[in-house]
């Protein structure tokens, strides 16, 4: 991941600079690797670079010929290739960076030019000879981007690829919806993404295709092992991350077989554990390489004898992965959490609660020299994976849930993913929130995803890789690890960590604080000590007004205060003898 700052129309940007500057900086933890600015007119752009693709000459801002169209993005783009093969007009490209690809689709669509990309992106380009600035955001909101306005400066407008950026300058900051692009020329930001499944009252009636749906899948990993720098999987043993790093080894093995018969049979040159990890997306919309990871390398944390830790051995173990497990004590992660809620930039309990192992194991992964992990959120939002999706009353509910829960990830899991492995300038893909699976898999009829007696939750993408019926397939995963239960990563880092959060939050916060909770607060009142305590740690990094960018997370059809999956009767069903 990459950072962003941008100002739009500052009345004086040349004295303006060096507060930009030092803004930008605040975000530095996204892009270690370069920092670049621009000025021109009255905006200003800056960024912050974690290298990935274009390794050498992708700094940005990125310009066209004459410098007319300035750009700024944090993201990848998956399709470039076949985007610069495509275009209407011949472009002198300066870089060979995925990103550049944005300023000539401009040139071309306008403000459609979000509706050609493929990949994960927020963006900010000016354009000089109008001067113009349009902003967006990927359909989804897998990056961060936020949005503010100053009343010193009516006619300004600033961006920012976090929080911490705006608080300072803003009184008024909000999280820049995703799917949407903004145009100073007429200061409205507009949706450009409208695929079918948006509206939650079109239920779908097709009925599931597990082959398709597996394709669709392994595509969509396929594409987000573009990078010319170690990656690796997250892997914390659970159904998503299981099935993403089964297909990303099975792609590693397919390019480490490609490379050997290109060389010979003789394996090219390149550290033994990492490798060099040069692929990428060819004309033909294929994955090719030049050199191969010689072996996968998968990345897992949970407390003592934790069961994502046991689980996640067993995938590795079964993949042949080079596997890592890191053990965090409770001591380290209670001593993370304001560090953690100051990178979030949030004081839900479930976010918090799942991020804080995420962001201890990102700082190793990074130690280590990977730069890009593969990642499972949006499977649970997608299939209706949570327990409580046991309640829901019909189809047509378990539908709208779904649609409802994939529109607010920016809110929760993207917002996990991006920003604990961010703050150690990692970056983590997303293959289940992908575009084209996206419409494949909320395509389906609800009924299909429906849990029955005879069907538990995630059952479809569960079947979908299910070869037992296949000879010729080898087994993606274990049976045991296939049909595993849900646990949210929360409670499968080991149960020990959720009862130490309350436990601590016990002695922060006593019962007369809970009666008479801070006015700045409003309505928004937390429910529970734990709760409590973290609104207050967020509290000493963000002024109440950047309150108003946070959503708390909650499961439909159940009245429990913990989100906690452990917490839903169907989890104890399953596991009473759990430790």
């Amino acid at each position: 991941m990459c950072g962003i700052f941008a100002c739009h129309c500052h009345p004086n940007v040349q004295r303006f600079k060096p507060t930009a500057l030092k803004l930008a900086k605040q975000i530095r933890h996204r892009g270690p690797d370069w920092s670049g600015s621009i000025i021109s007119n009255n905006t200003i752009l800056c960024h912050e670079r974690l290298s990935i693709v274009g390794v050498e000459s992708g700094a940005q801002p990125l310009t066209n010929g004459d410098e007319s169209l300035v750009l700024a993005v944090n993201g990848e783009i998956y399709n470039h290739r076949l985007i610069r093969r495509n275009l209407k007009h011949d472009y002198h490209f300066k870089t060979t960076s995925d990103c550049e690809v944005i300023i000539p689709l401009y040139t071309e669509y306008g403000l459609d030019a979000p509706n050609h990309l493929d990949g994960m992106f927020s963006f900010v380009l000016y354009d000089k000879k109008q001067d113009r600035t349009v902003a967006a955001r990927d359909p989804i909101g897998i990056t961060t981007l936020y949005q503010g306005w100053s009343w010193k400066e009516p006619g300004t407008v600033y961006f920012a690829s976090e929080l911490k950026c705006l608080h300072s300058i803003c009184d008024k900051i909000v999280p820049f919806p995703p799917g949407h692009i903004f145009d100073s020329k007429t200061s409205e930001t507009t949706r450009y993404f409208r695929p079918n499944w948006w509206d939650p009252t079109n239920v779908p009636s097709t009925p599931v295709d597990y082959k398709v749906l597996r394709h669709a899948l392994e595509k969509s990993v396929r594409k987000r092992l573009m990078a010319e720098v170690p990656y690796g999987v997250l892997l914390s043993g659970g159904l998503d991350s299981s099935l993403v790093a089964a297909i990303a080894q099975r792609e590693t093995l397919r390019l480490k077989q490609k490379a050997l018969d290109a060389n010979g049979g003789v394996e090219p040159s390149g550290d033994p554990d990492l490798g060099e990890g040069l692929v990428g997306i060819d004309d033909d919309d294929n994955l090719s390489t030049v050199t191969y990871l010689p072996q996968l390398n998968s990345f897992s944390i949970g407390l003592p004898g934790s069961p994502d830790n046991k689980a996640a051995l067993e995938v590795a173990k079964f993949l042949g992965t080079k596997h890592h497990v890191m053990t965090f004590t409770i001591e380290d992660g209670l001593n993370a959490l304001s560090d953690v809620i100051y990178h979030l930039e949030t004081y839900d309990v479930t976010t918090i609660r799942a991020s804080t192992p995420m962001y201890l194991l990102s700082r190793k992964i990074k130690a280590m020299g990977v730069k890009m992990v593969l990642s499972g959120e949006g499977s649970d939002e997608i299939f209706g994976g949570y327990l409580y999706f046991h309640a829901a009353p019909d189809k047509n509910a378990f539908h709208d849930e779904t649609v409802r829960r994939v529109k607010n990830l920016h809110f929760a899991d993207c917002l996990r993913a991006n920003k604990s492995t961010s703050a150690w300038g990692l970056e983590a893909r997303v293959p289940f929130l992908d575009k084209e699976f996206l419409e494949t898999s909320m395509s389906i009829d609800p009924q299909d995803k429906m849990i029955t007696k005879e069907r538990m939750e995630k059952y479809i993408l569960r079947k979908a890789f299910d070869t037992s019926d296949e000879p010729e397939t080898a087994p993606y995963l274990p049976d045991n690890i296939l049909w595993r239960q849900k646990e949210q990563f929360s409670d499968g880092v080991g149960y020990g960590w959720i009862d130490a959060l309350k436990d601590n939050a016990e002695l922060h916060v006593t019962d007369e604080m809970m009666k008479n909770p801070k006015t700045e607060w409003g309505n928004d009142i937390p429910e529970t000590k734990e709760a409590y305590w973290y609104r207050l740690m967020f509290d000493e990094h963000f002024p109440p007004s950047c309150a108003s960018t946070v959503m708390r997370w909650a499961p439909t059809w159940s009245k429990q205060s913990d989100p906690s999956g452990r917490a839903i009767s169907t989890h104890n069903a399953k596991y009473d003898n759990a430790v």
